[in-house]
């Protein structure tokens, strides 16, 4: 579990890996949320849910952790190498690069300020590798609400990019981006 990162008046944010089958009913309410239309499972059943993470939790790229919020569960963090998952073929990798999704629980009473320090705290957790020299993203096109998230932790879009799935805006940040955006 990582140290905790306290944002300023919302609590401590820290960060668990993902048990896929005691997670899974959790996990399930969120991606098959109206508002986590973007993340893709919508229909999904409760197996389809279990059996998608416990394919991550086997995979050598890719890992997913459970956010918790003051320790109730509020957030999904995935990490993967773009090398492997993701991105093969779709862009020229750089030693260091991380691959990452996140997913804060959908809810009827949003704190204002809670989904930046998420992803603050994602991004935090990701550079506390020393390995990891930049972050990649790749989110719907359509997403205008991650894209200014993304921007507001110091990603800078390179090009749109076609994926299996979806159109999306392929960003990268580097840690100097990032320290340099959460320090302003």
């Amino acid at each position: 579990m990582t140290t905790p990162t306290t944002a300023a008046g919302l609590g401590a944010l820290t960060i668990r890996p993902l048990d896929p089958l005691k997670d899974a009913g959790l996990l399930h309410d969120w991606v098959t949320h109206p508002k986590s239309a973007f993340w893709m499972m919508q229909d999904a059943t409760l197996v389809d849910v279990e059996r998608a993470y416990m394919e991550i939790a086997a995979d050598e790229h890719h890992h997913a952790y459970l956010g918790l919020h003051d320790g109730v569960p509020a957030f999904l963090m995935e990490k993967y190498d773009p090398v492997h998952r993701e991105l093969t073929g779709l862009y020229e990798p750089e030693p260091g690069d991380v691959g990452m999704h996140f997913l804060v629980a959908p809810t009827d009473r949003p704190v204002h300020g809670f989904t930046r320090a998420v992803i603050t705290a994602v991004m935090a957790e990701l550079f506390a590798d020393p390995a990891t020299a930049r972050v990649v993203v790749e989110p719907d096109i359509d997403n205008k609400a991650v894209h200014a998230l993304n921007a507001a932790v110091g990603f800078v879009p390179e090009r749109e990019i076609q994926k299996p799935e979806k159109k999306a805006l392929l960003s990268f940040c580097t840690r100097e981006q990032f320290e340099k955006a959460v320090s302003a």
